[in-house]
């Protein structure tokens, strides 16, 4: 294997990762203020139909990426009535959100299209387009770096730095404002935020707003950028391989992204059939390769990577004393 094909394995990763790490980040707001959202999957599908839907019917990415958003912020506005107001259980809320969208988003695409299921492919201003960085080109005259800095950090779609860019926000936000104190706060022991005068409710439902527009980019990102449309279950447990990555992160944003791009390093390699064969010397089936991130994500669950301890009032309904 040479260096330019670890290139382009490196380049695929990234663009698998982004969606993974937008919903990642959304798990993190939600369950770090004691909510948890197995919907992630369903809020990311949902985002993908309407983006795809609306890029297709007005030929403009950025109208897609502001319906991925409210179609995405309206699953978690649900969610947030079960969960919070109503005090239901917020895994069956999430798993019924999933099967919701599942259907919900062929049903509606095969009424506007009639394909299937599937919105027309996307082209010209309806996708995202890749941006080229300052001296990508006059930097690949410069060993190692410059090939790297050209083909891995250069040539992706807008979304794929506003997800990185995310990170560092999220990181900021969590551990150097007011606002992440608190939210910090509820997902441990929201009897004392409320002891302190601020509103639990309010708190839950910023994150879970939070967590609707990150899966509106995930989604928006799937159909308008790292594919030209809507397809049936097009997020392909995408959403679940992000809860994975969350929990292997311990719930921390910057380690959310590295788990992310682990596991966006295995989808690609799984793209790359050859190279493995290279580096095992022995011929691996396709399908294995395919179920490769999956494996991964159970291996996380079972809890082969280390102790992963949630937020403690994480899955619980709160009831304010009276």
């Amino acid at each position: 294997m040479d260096y330019n094909t670890l290139l382009q394995i490196l380049d695929t990763a990234l663009r698998f990762a982004t969606p993974l790490l937008f919903a990642c980040l959304a798990g993190l707001y939600s369950e770090r203020s004691g909510v948890f959202d197995i919907g992630l999957e369903g809020k990311m599908l949902a985002a993908a139909m309407c983006a795809g839907t609306v890029a297709a019917l007005t030929g403009s990415a950025w109208l897609g990426l502001l319906a991925a958003i409210g179609g995405s912020l309206l699953f978690a506005l649900i969610h947030g009535l079960t969960s919070i107001t109503f005090r239901g259980n917020q895994l069956i809320s999430g798993v019924a959100l999933n099967f919701l969208a599942a259907g919900l988003t062929v049903l509606v695409a095969q009424r506007l299209f009639g394909q299937g299921g599937r919105t027309p492919p996307l082209e010209g201003a309806a996708r995202f387009g890749t941006i080229t960085l300052p001296f990508a080109e006059e930097a690949r005259a410069i060993p190692l770096v410059g090939p790297f800095y050209a083909e891995v950090i250069s040539g992706h779609a807008l979304l794929v730095y506003v997800a990185f860019a995310c990170v560092a926000l999220t990181w900021w936000a969590l551990y150097r404002t007011r606002f992440g104190l608190r939210l910090r706060a509820v997902g441990e022991n929201p009897a004392a935020v409320d002891t302190a005068g601020i509103s639990v409710t309010r708190l839950r439902f910023s994150a879970l707003m939070i967590t609707g527009i990150l899966c509106g980019l995930a989604g928006a990102y799937m159909a308008t950028a790292l594919q030209a449309g809507f397809g049936k279950d097009m997020t392909a447990g995408r959403g679940y391989i992000a809860l994975a990555a969350l929990i292997f992160a311990k719930w921390r944003p910057v380690a959310a992204m590295w788990a992310c791009l682990l596991f966006g390093f295995f989808q690609a390699l799984a793209l790359r059939p050859d190279v493995v064969e290279w580096v095992v010397r022995v011929k691996v089936p396709v399908p294995f390769l395919d179920a490769l991130p999956y494996v991964l994500t159970v291996f996380v669950l079972a809890g082969f990577v280390g102790k992963a301890i949630p937020p403690r009032a994480g899955g619980e309904p709160y009831v304010k004393e009276r």
